[in-house]
């Protein structure tokens, strides 16, 4: 290894799975190796939906300690979930799920104190039920809060175990719908209608800023981009500044990037929103269920449920025969996945699914219609010109929704990395250690060079 080229630790945790990837990082050098990947399972506990944080924590060490010595170890991880620790720094309880429903019903009341065009005015951000906004103000009088003397999101709160350093990372509070993403501060006026105290939150900090050290791994560790999506999106391998992206994996967060938020009305009416990212860009994005349906689908299967053969199946299957609206709300809880899209499916007119393989070609079809609507409603609301469009993250590896999105969009599709939220992870991480240099161009270029991906053409119809 040379002098300049280093080893980071990228600590990736999504909502269905974690994982410890080891990253080789250096001047035209982008080698990763996975440590460790384990499972991630919520617990229904205590009256709630849980993230089972003990076991996280314990996996990510594992991983650590698997990787070796490292110059650096970064963390990231889903957005809008948090952790309140007590004047002890103690954690008061495993963190709420976000598909736990105690806030359906929230976002209404949360309207009562300050209106949706107000808030959306402020912060950017699309209504969703389970924003951290909404999570707190449904806490509003649990003993946990009142307890509280910190809270910190989850990428925040595993960095704090490993380093004793508490933070928040930007890009991560910029999805909680508190924060005000033109200033990149928090909103005074947002905490006072939900009377809330700002001091709740450590300080702010940016990807590349020191988090403190893990004196058990000795080792850094770095703020990168946390919200996995900021990381993944920092990991698109574009050529220029004309693309789309699809970060997709459970989720898909679906949008182009730009220099400033877009807080028009017509955007909130569009459910867009307006997240951090790095260097000082804004990901302009609509959440899509994602492969959360699919998953769904083959947990209520079973053993029965062969993906590679269904994929297979399903490309057989004539196209656009069944679609659905794979942003609604109504997908958002787990359970009886195959029932609530048969349940759609007859309330909207559309054939109902006969069999796995019509069931599976219905949710890619409908994810790639997703798609194609929030990049046309993108480019129309901010006046980018999309060439290209990148897919990344584990849904890269679908080759069949990767093609349905071609012919849906009328545009190439690069799919690839799939480890894309890792690679912008090491990527801020060695930038901040000096292993490599340049600007987000200058560490896709190093992505698009190194890694391997896909190109699908739309079909001709």
């Amino acid at each position: 290894m040379s002098q300049s080229t280093k080893a980071f630790a990228a600590v990736d945790l999504g909502a269905s799975s974690g994982r410890v990837i080891r990253g080789v990082v250096g001047p035209g050098r982008l080698e990763l190796t996975e440590i460790h990947r384990f499972p991630n399972r919520p617990l229904t506990t205590r009256g709630a939906l849980r993230w089972d944080f003990s076991t996280l924590e314990r996996e990510t060490r594992e991983g650590l300690r698997a990787g070796g010595r490292v110059a650096g170890i970064g963390v990231d991880s889903w957005a809008v979930d948090y952790g309140l620790l007590d004047a002890d720094d103690r954690l008061l309880d495993d963190p709420i799920h976000y598909r736990d429903q105690r806030t359906v019903d929230v976002p209404e009341q949360v309207f009562g104190r300050i209106s949706a065009q107000r808030l959306y005015r402020i912060t950017g951000i699309q209504n969703q039920p389970f924003n951290t906004i909404h999570q707190l103000y449904a806490a509003r009088d649990s003993t946990d809060l009142k307890a509280a003397a910190r809270i910190l999101m989850i990428p925040d709160l595993l960095s704090w175990r490993l380093t004793g350093v508490a933070g928040t990372e930007i890009t991560n509070a910029s999805t909680t719908g508190l924060l005000d993403p033109g200033t990149g501060s928090w909103s005074r006026e947002v905490f006072d209608a939900l009377d809330l105290d700002p001091a709740l939150f450590a300080p702010l900090r940016g990807p590349g800023e020191p988090a403190g050290f893990a004196a058990d791994f000795r080792a850094p560790v770095y703020t990168v981009g946390s919200h996995d999506t900021a990381s993944a999106v920092a990991a698109v391998p574009a050529a220029d500044e004309n693309f789309g992206y699809v970060s997709s994996g459970t989720w898909s967060l679906v949008g182009v990037e730009v220099d400033a938020p877009v807080r028009t009305e017509k955007s909130r009416a569009a459910n867009f929103t307006n997240e951090l990212g790095v260097d000082g860009t804004v990901r302009y994005l609509r959440n899509v269920m994602g492969l959360w349906l699919l998953q769904e689908c083959l947990r209520d299967w079973g053993r029965e449920a062969d993906l590679p053969a269904l994929l297979d199946a399903a490309a057989h299957v004539p196209g656009r025969r069944s679609l659905i609206d794979a942003t609604d709300p109504v997908f958002l809880a787990a359970g009886a996945m195959p029932e609530r899209i048969a349940a759609m499916c007859r309330d909207s007119g559309t054939p109902v699914p006969r069999d796995h393989p019509e069931m599976v070609r219905c949710i890619l079809d409908s994810l790639a219609e997703a798609y194609r609507r929030a990049l046309a409603e993108a480019s129309e609301l901010t006046g980018k010109r999309i060439a290209a469009v990148h897919i990344v993250g584990g849904g890269s590896r679908n080759t069949l929704l990767c093609q349905l999105t071609a012919d849906a969009v009328g545009a190439p599709v690069i799919a690839g990395p799939v480890e894309a939220a890792a690679i912008g992870n090491l990527l801020i991480q060695a930038r901040a250690a000096a292993a490599v240099s340049g600007d987000l161009a200058d560490l896709r270029a190093l992505v698009a060079r190194t890694q391997p991906l896909r190109r699908f053409e739309p079909s001709c119809r």
